[in-house]
């Protein structure tokens, strides 16, 4: 296992086509958009659930990959296993012991952190990799769609509608929305939670692949589109993160909305700062 010695900053550009790509409970699930500007947005919060899923599905919860924020778990009980380690039980710094052993075995931990400090207390982590939200390039137009289901739920349902057995519902989309995310990996956080090498290409092979991972109707085509990494010769970084993010465009080639990815042209300004290379891994 290589430990992690440059700080690296990137820009995630992704693309969802008829589907909502995270959904706001409040507004009744419609695509969370910015209500000043009509940009489209996605948390932090759901690109991390997608890339959490994909770790699942490629490492299957091996030692050293489990996931501690996964769907149904009981958190306090996961942090409990730290506390039952005879490692840890054996140690002067119990919450130390634990937070390290939390950091070990829970690939989402040590990648983005984790407070752990109900129940037995296995201290908090700040995680080596931070999202931003994604922020669509242009507005969008959330669309609401009303849909049919040729049955019903009860018996009491059929009769009323004399056999006709039909129920309606609604579906939210977004016909077109290209989304940019910029994250930050920190070679110092790294080295606290253990975060190294292997752990940083998995998570480049999951923002790649993770779409593919979590597939439903309600998503639409979801696509990553490109991964532009800013990689530093240094723990600390060689330039300032929004420098570097300024020489990302991307910019709208068609004349009316856009419908697909090929409507958008993507440039990387050449790199002024020293100490900085510039890859593209999508």
């Amino acid at each position: 296992m290589a430990e992690l010695k440059n700080r690296i900053d990137f820009v995630y550009i992704f693309d969802v086509q008829d589907g909502n790509p995270n959904g706001d409970p409040d507004a009744g699930n419609l695509p969370r958009v910015d209500a000043e500007t009509g940009m489209g947005l996605v948390t932090d919060v759901c690109l991390k659930r997608k890339v959490r899923n994909y770790v699942q599905v490629a490492k299957e919860l091996a030692n050293g990959y489990d996931i501690f924020v996964k769907e149904k778990a009981v958190l306090n009980t996961e942090i409990d296993r730290a506390h039952d380690d005879s490692e840890v039980k054996a140690a002067k710094d119990k919450t130390e012991a634990a937070r390290m052993f939390m950091c070990k075995n829970y690939y989402d931990i040590r990648t983005f952190g984790a407070v752990m400090t109900t129940g037995k207390n296995a201290g908090q982590v700040r995680g080596a990799v931070q999202l931003t939200f994604a922020r669509s390039v242009d507005s969008i137009a959330a669309m609401e769609h009303s849909i049919t289901r040729m049955a019903v739920t009860t018996e009491k349902e059929a009769e009323k509608q004399g056999g006709d057995n039909r129920t309606m519902g609604r579906k939210a989309t977004v016909p077109y929305g290209l989304y940019v995310c910029h994250g930050f990996i920190s070679a110092n956080l790294a080295q606290q939670t253990g975060f190294d090498e292997d752990d940083l290409q998995l998570f480049w092979d999951a923002l790649a692949g993770m779409f593919d991972c979590d597939r439903s109707a309600a998503r639409g085509m979801m696509s990553p589109q490109k991964l532009i990494i800013f990689k530093h010769d240094s723990v600390l970084g060689n330039a300032p993160a929004n420098k570097l993010f300024d020489l990302v465009e991307v910019k709208k080639t068609c004349d009316g909305a856009p419908r697909s990815f090929k409507d958008y042209e993507v440039t990387i300004a050449p790199c002024p700062f020293g100490g900085v290379t510039v890859e593209e891994k999508i």
